[in-house]
């Protein structure tokens, strides 16, 4: 409940915030909505020239296209913001407003500016998200999309999680433009189904850099049948990552020069 009372303070001081640069709220809308319209116009261009990608038909693709762009809002909305300050705040030496506050370093880094700017862009890939699911002609039964939500919230904790690792080097190397961009380079694999990756490649994008199990596998249990295996996998995937980012967060900030050493 601390952290929960945490947040709604952070969500509070994140929307006040925003109102006050109103041009900038309207502009990332406008920005994202480009971005999201070209994502669907891109998938629907390729199946005027084939009625399958990687097993799935346009109906299956869309419903994929709409859970990466909302996992797109999402971490925008949510994480975005804190990360791109976060090699900034290092370097300054500013870290160290974060490590004296009573609560989990990590998550008060991670949360504390929550894009309020972006939150409209949310509830548009809700809507996509919707459509997509009204537009399948085939059955869906109501736990199999519970789930799917579920598993695309862990997929945007999963790309949080993946990010901060690419980040965390900043510690050592003072400069995490390099991490950044390998990062965004290698993160457009979310955006193509798992079904295109064959060998070295499907079994990194499946284990180490699990970009894969962000939207593919849970559209895959939505509406392929539901494979028992590939849950476990996801969830043992996610706390790997997690117990490896804890692990990894605790060795760099033994690397951490604060502002008064």
């Amino acid at each position: 409940m601390r952290y929960f009372r945490l947040y709604l303070h952070f969500l509070r001081f994140s929307f006040s915030k925003a109102m006050e640069f109103r041009v900038d709220f309207f502009f990332r809308i406008v920005m994202d909505c480009f971005f999201y319209a070209i994502n669907i116009a891109f998938y629907q261009l390729l199946f005027l020239h084939t009625s399958t990608l990687a097993g799935w038909n346009e109906e299956q693709a869309m419903i994929f296209v709409a859970a990466y762009i909302l996992v797109d809002a999402l971490q925008m909305t949510i994480f975005s913001t804190n990360l791109w300050w976060f090699p900034i705040l290092v370097n300054r030496g500013d870290l160290d407003y974060y490590l004296v506050r009573p609560v989990s370093t990590l998550f008060f880094l991670s949360t504390r500016e929550f894009a309020a700017n972006s939150l409209c862009n949310v509830f548009i890939a809700i809507g996509i998200m919707i459509w997509a699911l009204l537009s399948y002609s085939g059955s869906l039964l109501w736990w199999k999309i519970l789930l799917f939500i579920v598993l695309i919230l862990n997929g945007t904790f999963m790309y949080y999680m993946v990010h901060m690792l690419f980040l965390v080097g900043v510690f050592w190397t003072h400069s995490a433009r390099g991490f950044d961009s390998m990062f965004r380079q290698l993160c457009l694999v979310y955006e193509r189904p798992d079904g295109i990756f064959r060998g070295t490649a499907r079994k990194i994008f499946t284990t180490i850099l699990p970009f894969c199990l962000m939207c593919s596998f849970p559209a895959r249990l939505l509406f392929e049948d539901f494979q028992f295996s590939i849950l476990l996998h996801i969830i043992a995937v996610t706390l790997c990552i997690f117990f490896l980012l804890q692990a990894v967060w605790k060795i760099s900030l033994k690397a951490y020069s604060s502002a008064s050493s």
